[in-house]
């Protein structure tokens, strides 16, 4: 039975998501740990968190994947901004503590013209200092498009990443990922359309597929190659339309490959809920 959801508002709290997540067939979900586009963190209610963790326990969920908010750039080229991205890393990680086991995605960040090797040196910088042996959340680097002086575009630089962090703090090893994106990945330029193997065969070449613990599945507006990071539903984009030079059969293989099964899917397309839950009905069938 496949791991798979959807991101899910915490406007509600933690039981409410669990309980949305429910109600549309899910058995997983991903949800921002505070505004995505902004800095501040809702306090923490433990027995709404508790809650949360009885209706995880009464359904055999999967691991859950928080995602840090997208303002967060350990790769900044301004001080200010890399200090509150070390701040938010550190919050967020303690806060996770409270929900075991689970996933905390991070885009890696931009080096904003400071070149793609500095960005990749304080991204390490900043994980080496936030993250910490006796956590139970593990950190999950997320595949970009590599648009502009977005930094992850390629599996190596993900590796370099990673490879830097371990150099610093080997004990972090069982605590540092990746989380593979459908559409960022063919943005860009992976042929996942036609050569899906060869595509998980490169990443466990360069970085390993030990590292792959969570996969976002999301069909693409744009083209392979195109470095435009835009999401489009299940079977309306370039990756599932077969007019498109796709075709669902795409996501079937993608949801029945057995390097990624058992790894928490989790959709990011523009849908409502009515829309995910449709969505994880297509993609469950696709994997029968």
């Amino acid at each position: 039975m496949l791991t798979i959801g959807c991101h899910l508002s915490m406007a509600k709290g933690y039981t409410a998501m669990g309980e949305t997540a429910l109600g549309i067939g899910a058995n997983t979900f991903a949800f921002f740990t505070r505004n995505p586009r902004g800095s501040r963190a809702r306090p923490v209610d433990r027995v709404d968190v508790a809650g949360l963790g009885e209706v995880l326990r009464a359904n055999e969920f999967g691991a859950l994947v928080a995602h840090a908010p997208y303002v967060c750039n350990p790769a900044s080229n301004k001080a200010s901004t890399r200090e509150f991205a070390l701040t938010c890393l550190r919050e967020d990680l303690a806060r996770l503590e409270m929900l075991p086991g689970g996933f905390y995605n991070l885009h890696p960040g931009s080096h904003v013209g400071a070149g793609a090797g500095r960005g990749i040196e304080l991204i390490i910088t900043a994980l080496a200092a936030a993250m910490a042996p006796e956590q139970r959340t593990t950190v999950l680097l997320e595949t970009m498009t590599g648009k502009g002086t977005e930094i992850g575009g390629t599996f190596e630089e993900l590796a370099a990443i990673i490879e830097g962090v371990l150099e610093r703090r080997p004990e972090l090893s069982e605590r540092i990922g990746v989380c593979f994106d459908t559409c960022h990945v063919s943005d860009a330029g992976y042929d996942i359309i036609d050569d899906l193997d060869g595509v998980l065969e490169r990443f466990d070449t360069v970085i390993g597929l030990a590292r792959l613990r969570a996969v976002h599945v999301n069909d693409s507006k744009s083209p392979r190659g195109s470095r435009r990071d835009r999401h489009a539903r299940i079977g309306e984009g370039y990756l599932g339309c077969e007019e498109l030079g796709g075709g669902l059969d795409v996501f079937g293989r993608i949801v029945r490959h057995p390097a990624l099964s058992g790894l928490p899917l989790i959709l990011e397309t523009p849908n409502e809920l009515d829309g995910y839950a449709a969505e994880i009905r297509l993609l469950r069938g696709l994997a029968t």
